[in-house]
């Protein structure tokens, strides 16, 4: 197989298109003390959700065939000592390093896809809620480590901090301080 674009824009034009899918189906708007909820309600609605789930499901695998990370001359942020992101170049060592890492986090967004498609056939709301948080993690995950690793550091840091902060009474990552769970 010959790639026609790189992992930037495929995610650019392909997977982030799909997450939106997903994404947007579901959700609370809360404005001037009104809430309005977000679910999917007609047959198109269902449509739309299963063509995410379809373009995830799918998609995530054409990250497995060898591509440029981006376009040539694309160095993303990655100039400077403190860069946002990593250059191309590094998140090629990065993968050639540890392929495993790369194909597990293409698997955990696949799995996203395989699990919307599964919700829309049982057409469950509920349990769209759970998958934009899966597709959220499994997102944001990759990204962490082959994207944006300076923030993981980051994130570390401030766990660090807050167990120094709170210790034992630190709030799990689902609770909020002062909601306590029933």
């Amino acid at each position: 197989m010959t790639p026609v674009v790189s992992v930037k824009e495929l995610m650019r034009d392909m997977i982030d298109p799909a997450s939106d899918y997903v994404f947007d189906s579901i959700g609370t708007i809360v404005t001037k003390g009104q809430r309005r909820e977000i679910t999917p309600k007609t047959d198109a609605d269902w449509d739309r959700i299963r063509i995410g789930g379809v373009m995830l499901a799918e998609g995530a695998y054409l990250l497995k065939v060898p591509r440029p990370f981006a376009p040539p001359g694309d160095e993303n942020n990655s100039a400077g000592p403190d860069a946002e992101e990593l250059s191309p170049a590094q998140i090629k060592a990065k993968l050639e390093h540890d392929p495993v890492l790369w194909n597990a986090k293409i698997e955990a967004l696949r799995n996203v896809g395989r699990e919307v498609l599964d919700i829309v056939k049982r057409r469950d709301v509920n349990e769209l809620w759970d998958a934009s948080d899966n597709l959220d993690q499994a997102c944001e995950n990759c990204h962490l480590e082959f994207w944006y690793p300076g923030e993981l550091e980051y994130l570390r840091k401030l766990d660090r901090h807050l167990d120094q902060l709170y210790g034992s009474q630190r709030p799990s990552r689902t609770e909020k301080f002062g909601m306590s769970p029933k």
